[in-house]
C-alpha cells in the first residue's frame, strides 16, 4: 500500500449525494434478488472498512474478521432466539438491540483479550495469530451445544424500529446501509483527526511514532477493537436478516474473502471498502452461474478467478481499484482547514540559557560481548549546538538511541534536566521535552505537510476516539493544526503546508522533520545526520535555522558527517572512536587534536 492518506481524495459532493439517492431508490425499482444482493454488500462492506482501518491504514493483516461477524451474529441469536435464558441474562432476551449492545460489549472484551497476545507479535507470527484465533472461535461456535452445534440457531426474530418489524429484505435494507454509512462517517473522522494521525503513523514506524509521543500498543489496539465491532455489528445485521446461523459463514475461508475486498477495492480508503465488496459480491455471483456452464460441471471455480484476480491487481494497481476510479474523478485534492482565529496551545517553561539539559553519565551499552558505548559522558546546554562525530562504526547511532529512549544503556545513566530517564520510553521521553529527527528521513508520505507537523503535537492534545469519530475534538483540532501552521512559518516551509510530505524535496523533507519535531514544544532537539544527502545551498538553509533555533534558547544534539557542515556551526564537539569519547572541546581545539586527525578527521584543518 502506498500509504495515501485517506483525506487526501475527496469525493465531489454532488456524487456523494447521486449516490445516496441511488442507495436510497434502489429498493423501490430492484427485484428482490438485486435487493438481496445489495444487502450482502453492504454487510461485506462494514467488515471491510474496519480492514482498511487494520490492514490499509494501520499496516496489520487479520485473517480473523470472520470470526467477530460469527460473535456478533451469534450473541443476538442466543439472546433473542432462546427460550430459558440464565436468570441473569433474562432481561435482555427478545430485544434485538439490547442484543446489539450485549454483542458490541463482548466483542470489544474478546477483541482487547485476542489483540494483547496477538498485536505482540510482528512480521509474518502477526498473521498467523489472526488464522489461530479465527479458526479456534469458528470450532467453538461448531461444538457449543447452547449454540446449535453445526446445525446452528433458528428461529431469531427481525429487528424491530419503533415497533415496524423489519422482516424483508427491502425493509431491513434501509438498516444495513444506515448502519454502513454511520461507520464509514465515522471511520472518515476518525483518521482525519489527532487520534487518526497517530494510526496512520504506525505505517510509518514504531521508532518514529514513539519518538513523536504516540503510544503505539494503544493505536494498534484501538484500530483491533473497532475492526471488531464493525464486524460484530455486520454479524448482528446479518442474523436478523438471515434469520438463522451456523457456523460456516464465519471460517477462515470468509476471513480471507474479506481481506480480498479491502485489498481489491483499496485498503487506504474508506470508499475502497465499499467498492471491493460490491465488485467481489456481484462477480462471485456472476461466476457462481457463468462458469458451471462454460465448464460443464460444479465447483469453487471462482476462487481459481479471485486468486488470478489478486495477483494481477498486486502487480498492476496495489492502491485497489478505488485508486484507479479517484484519478478519474473530477476533484480537486482535499485540504486540511486551518483556523487562524485558533487559540495557541500552552508552551512549556524553557529553560534559562547555560542549564543543562541533557546529560549522559558513564553511559555503557552492549550487545552480548560488544561494547557499542564505553563509559560515555557528555552534556547538551541550552542555546548551544552540541556534534557528535566520529568514524562509522564508532557508536554514534547506539549512543543516540540511548539518549532518545529508543534503546536502554546496558549501564550508567541519562539525565533530562536532572531526572533520570534511562529506560523510559521514548513516548513518555518526548513528553518531557525531547524532540528527534532521523538520519533516514521518516515521513507519512501521502500525508500533507501540515498534518506530518502536528503529528509532532500528539501529546499536546487529549481528545480520545469517540469525541474524534462523531468530531466533538474540532476546537482541539484546529489548535493543533494551527500549532503546525507555526512551525512550518517558522521554519520557512509555510507555501509547501497543503502538499504532499513525499513531494517535497530531501533538503525540504529534513526541514520538514524539524518542523515536526519542533511542534512537540521540546526543549532539546536530538538531530540525526540532518544534513546528509544535501546539496550546498539547502546546507546553508539549513545552518540557518539551526543558528536561529540556538539563538531562540533551544538545545540541540547534532550527529553528523559532515565536517565543514558541522565546523562553521556548532558550539562544541565531541568526538567518539569504537565506542569511546576521545575528544571534546571547541571545533578549532578537535580540529587539531592528534587523537582526531588519526581517528576521524585526517587532514582537515
Amino acid at each position: 500500500m502506498s500509504g495515501r492518506s485517506i483525506a487526501a481524495v475527496k469525493t465531489p459532493s454532488r456524487g456523494v449525494l447521486a449516490g445516496l439517492v441511488l442507495v436510497g431508490m434502489a429498493p423501490q425499482f430492484l427485484p428482490e434478488f438485486y435487493v438481496t444482493l445489495l444487502n450482502y454488500i453492504g454487510l461485506y462492506a462494514m467488515v471491510a472498512l474496519g480492514l482498511v482501518l487494520l490492514t490499509g491504514v494501520g499496516g496489520l493483516t487479520s485473517f480473523g474478521q470472520a470470526a467477530f461477524v460469527g460473535l456478533g451474529a451469534y450473541t443476538t441469536a442466543a439472546l433473542t432466539a432462546t427460550a430459558d435464558l440464565p436468570g441473569w441474562l433474562a432481561w435482555a432476551g427478545g430485544s434485538a438491540w439490547l442484543a446489539l449492545l450485549i454483542g458490541l460489549a463482548l466483542t470489544a472484551l474478546v477483541a482487547v483479550v485476542l489483540g494483547s497476545m496477538t498485536l505482540r507479535l510482528s512480521g509474518h507470527y502477526l498473521p498467523l495469530g489472526t488464522i489461530a484465533w479465527g479458526i479456534s472461535l469458528y470450532f467453538l461456535f461448531g461444538t457449543m451445544d447452547f449454540l446449535g452445534g453445526h446445525t446452528g440457531l433458528s428461529g431469531i426474530p427481525p429487528i424491530e424500529v419503533f415497533g415496524v418489524p423489519l422482516d424483508e429484505g427491502r425493509e431491513i435494507y434501509y438498516l444495513i446501509w444506515a448502519f454502513l454509512l454511520l461507520a464509514m462517517l465515522t471511520t472518515r473522522n476518525l483518521l482525519d483527526s489527532r487520534e487518526g494521525r497517530a494510526i496512520r503513523a504506525l505505517k510509518g514506524g514504531m521508532v518514529m511514532a514513539e519518538s513523536m509521543g504516540v503510544d503505539t500498543s494503544r493505536s494498534r489496539m484501538i484500530i483491533f477493537v473497532v475492526a471488531a465491532l464493525h464486524a460484530a455489528a455486520s454479524g448482528w445485521l446479518y442474523a436478523h436478516m438471515q434469520r438463522f446461523v451456523n457456523p460456516t459463514p464465519f471460517g477462515l475461508s470468509t476471513g480471507i474473502e474479506y481481506l480480498f475486498m479491502a485489498v481489491v477495492g483499496g485498503a487506504g480508503s474508506v470508499w475502497g471498502a465499499l467498492i471491493g465488496a460490491g465488485v467481489i459480491t456481484i462477480m462471485k455471483q456472476w461466476l457462481q452461474d457463468v462458469l458451471p456452464a462454460l465448464f460443464g460441471a460444479s465447483g469453487n471455480f471462482e476462487a481459481i478467478v479471485f486468486g488470478v484476480m489478486m495477483v494481477l491487481i498486486l502487480h498492476r494497481a496495489r492502491d485497489g481499484l478505488w485508486a484507479l476510479i479517484a484519478r478519474c474523478l473530477p476533484a480537486s485534492r482535499a485540504t486540511v482547514a486551518l483556523d487562524p482565529s485558533a487559540a495557541p496551545l500552552p508552551h512549556r517553561t524553557q529553560p534559562s540559557r547555560g542549564e543543562v539539559i541533557l546529560e549522559a553519565r558513564e553511559v555503557t551499552r552492549r550487545f552480548g560481548g560488544l561494547v557499542a558505548n564505553d563509559r560515555m559522558s557528555l552534556q547538551v546546554r541550552a542555546g548551544e549546538i552540541l556534534a557528535l562525530i566520529g568514524p562509522n562504526g564508532a557508536g554514534k547511532s547506539t549512543m543516540f538511541n540511548q539518549l532518545s529512549g529508543v534503546d536502554t544503556p546496558s549501564a550508567g545513566d541519562v539525565l533530562f534536566r536532572g531526572r533520570s530517564i534511562a529506560g523510559l520510553a521514548a513516548r513518555d521521553i518526548a513528553r518531557l521535552g525531547m524532540s528527534r529527527t532521523f538520519q533516514h528521513v521518516r515521513l507519512l508520505p501521502g500525508m500533507s505537510v501540515v498534518e506530518n507537523v502536528a503529528l509532532g503535537a500528539h501529546r499536546r492534545g487529549s481528545c480520545g476516539v469517540l469525541p474524534a469519530a462523531w468530531r466533538l475534538d474540532r476546537d482541539e483540532e484546529a489548535r493543533l493544526l494551527a500549532e503546525a501552521a507555526r512551525q512550518l512559518e517558522r521554519v520557512g516551509l509555510a507555501e509547501q503546508m497543503h502538499e504532499e510530505a513525499g513531494s517535497l524535496a530531501l533538503g525540504q523533507q529534513r526541514i520538514l522533520e524539524i518542523a515536526r519535531a519542533l511542534a512537540a514544544d521540546p526543549c532539546v532537539l536530538l538531530l540525526d545526520e540532518p544534513a546528509a544527502g544535501l546539496r550546498l545551498l539547502e546546507k546553508q538553509a539549513l545552518g540557518q535555522l539551526l543558528r536561529k533555533l540556538r539563538a531562540e534558547g533551544m538545545a540541540i544534539l547534532l550527529v553528523e558527517h559532515d565536517m565543514d557542515f558541522v565546523m562553521g556551526l556548532v558550539d562544541r564537539v565531541v568526538v567518539m572512536e569504537f565506542g569511546q569519547k576521545i575528544a571534546e572541546g571547541l571545533p578549532d581545539e578537535v580540529q587539531r587534536d592528534p587523537a582526531v586527525l588519526a581517528a576521524y578527521l585526517g587532514d582537515v584543518q
